[in-house]
């Protein structure tokens, strides 16, 4: 990572292509990332690589604040495009010091470990999403059940009626509801696992109980 030699004519064309489609070295305002590259330029860049000239006379109005900018202000060769080589305080006068990188083993070392880590929250993310119990889509029904006359035994009626049994199908509460002429029908909640029990079921099971039942119909249909 790095701009190169901000320098050289080489290396402010990087940081200006780097700034085409940036506002500041990182993140959205300016910051001790700017400052350390700001005092790395010699001389404010020429017209034609307008967008490192614009931000250069941006960071320079920043001059009198740029102790009180964010930030920690870190070695040149940390900002910059990942594919230049960072070639600032390279030393020179000795061929085995160019050819000595004295971080490269700790960055990877970190990297590596950056990744394990990385991937280790992965497997704990997926291990406890696969734990959390499924979503079951249930309903509310209320079902009316009528009898053949007012001599029907309601009791006898309901007990046929709760005696349906399945998995994801509870009964709740009933009640008796005058429908005219003496006759009352059973009003009765019941709440069902939609993939277990469907309304065609209940209307099959209960109207089987022929003596007691003359009709089964959906008062009322909620989702929970």
């Amino acid at each position: 990572m790095g701009f190169g030699d901000l320098k050289s004519a080489a290396g402010l064309r990087v940081l200006n292509d780097f700034l085409a489609d940036k506002s500041y070295i990182e993140g959205y305002v300016p910051s001790q990332a700017d400052i350390a590259v700001f005092e790395a330029i010699a001389a404010p860049p020429p017209a034609d690589l307008f967008h490192a000239l614009r931000w250069y006379n941006h960071i320079k109005s920043y001059e009198k604040q740029k102790a009180s900018l964010p930030g920690v202000k870190k070695a040149l060769g940390k900002y910059g495009p990942a594919d230049v080589e960072d070639t600032t305080g390279a030393a020179t006068d000795s061929k085995d010091d160019d050819d000595i990188d004295l971080f490269g083993s700790d960055d990877e070392e970190e990297s590596e470990e950056a990744k394990k880590l990385r991937e280790e929250r992965l497997a704990q993310y997926e291990s406890k999403k696969s734990k959390k119990p499924a979503v079951v889509a249930k309903s509310s029904i209320l079902l009316d059940v009528k009898p053949w006359d007012d001599e029907t035994d309601m009791a006898k009626l309901e007990e046929c009626v709760r005696s349906i049994q399945a998995d994801g199908l509870v009964w709740g509460s009933s009640k008796l509801v005058p429908v005219g002429y003496g006759t009352k029908k059973l009003q009765i909640q019941c709440i069902v696992e939609d993939d277990e029990v469907g309304t065609d079921m209940l209307k099959e099971r209960i109207t089987a109980f022929e003596d007691y039942v003359q009709s089964m119909d959906v008062a009322a249909f909620n989702k929970i």
